[in-house]
């Protein structure tokens, strides 16, 4: 992970957060950077959730306060916080993730303080309904990568678009990861060594369709791919912007009568979901994804379980 020190919660909007608080925000952050190597916007995130806790503890206690509004912290503070947040009409995976991040930099404070923040962090968060991922149909994966490929008026541009997206369903690749590649890349090897969320590094197997798409790109691009450059470019020769993989899907599932849900992200989950329906096992998924926690690769299993349940139901004899 590269970078200074992560930046501590601004002070906008009126925040009422002491000093003391924010130098532990701060240290707290630095924490996570180096040791957990938590990615930027996992830290501005972190940040923004705990500065708004902080903000609200200081009203709710009647004023600025310090680190003892911390060490001193009780499961009824924690309450409050989530009456303020469904107040303000925050949703409960939100509330989830917010208090989750209250929970880790509690929990920090109580290590440096020497304090004990047992009860505070038995504190459980709103339920709610974890949204499964909503991958493609094998067929409409498949016919996906040939219409990308017929949309753009330059050859060139046409064979980077069907690289990325060959990329991303044929590796599982998030499309950060596919962007940040560089022409060190190029010819694309049997196995590449991705850098994922928070600087963690997996090996993913590559298809030979992958590397024949990426081969037609590199040899009808009109820049020179170098190593340290980006491998996909833009008409300019820049790197190229996620924005215009996103326009792409956007007009590729608009001209196949595909829902919504068929963004570049979603080939991701085709790939783990496909994976797992040929048999896949799930340990070997995770580590293809890159998933810090088996729960999250779960998620595909009740996505199999759910289609599996829906053959069922349409091909069942009823009485």
């Amino acid at each position: 992970m590269t970078g200074g020190p992560a930046q501590p919660v601004a002070m906008t909007g009126g925040l009422a957060i002491s000093a003391a608080q924010r130098t532990a925000l701060s240290r707290w952050l630095d924490h996570l950077r180096a040791l957990k190597g938590a990615a930027d916007n996992t830290l501005a995130a972190y940040s923004r959730d705990v500065g708004q806790f902080l903000d609200f503890l200081s009203h709710h206690h009647g004023g600025q306060a310090g680190l003892s509004a911390l060490t001193g912290l009780s499961q009824p503070d924690l309450r409050a916080f989530m009456a303020h947040l469904r107040g303000c009409d925050i949703a409960p995976r939100s509330m989830a993730r917010k208090l989750s991040a209250v929970k880790g930099f509690v929990a920090f404070v109580a290590d440096q303080e020497g304090t004990d923040a047992t009860a505070v962090l038995s504190a459980r968060g709103p339920k709610y309904r974890r949204k499964l991922p909503r991958p493609l149909a094998e067929d409409a994966a498949r016919d996906l990568l040939q219409v990308v490929g017929d949309q753009a008026r330059e050859d060139w541009i046409a064979a980077r678009d069907t690289a990325i997206v060959t990329l991303l369903y044929g590796s599982g690749l998030r499309i950060s990861e596919a962007l940040g590649m560089t022409g060190a890349a190029h010819p694309l090897p049997d196995v590449l060594r991705i850098t994922g969320k928070g600087g963690k590094e997996r090996l993913v197997p590559t298809l030979p369709a992958t590397a024949e798409a990426i081969a037609r790109y590199a040899a009808l691009c009109p820049f020179d791919l170098t190593r340290d450059a980006p491998l996909f470019r833009g008409a300019r020769g820049g790197p190229l912007n996620p924005r215009l993989v996103q326009k792409v899907m956007e007009q590729a599932r608009l001209q196949m009568g595909l829902p919504a849900s068929a963004t570049p992200h979603a080939l991701r989950h085709s790939f783990a979901t496909h994976l797992l329906s040929a048999g896949g096992d799930l340990r070997a998924i995770q580590e293809l994804l890159g998933h810090a926690s088996l729960s999250t690769t779960q998620a595909y299993t009740a996505v199999d379980a759910a289609r599996l349940m829906e053959v069922y139901e349409k091909a069942h004899p009823r009485a």
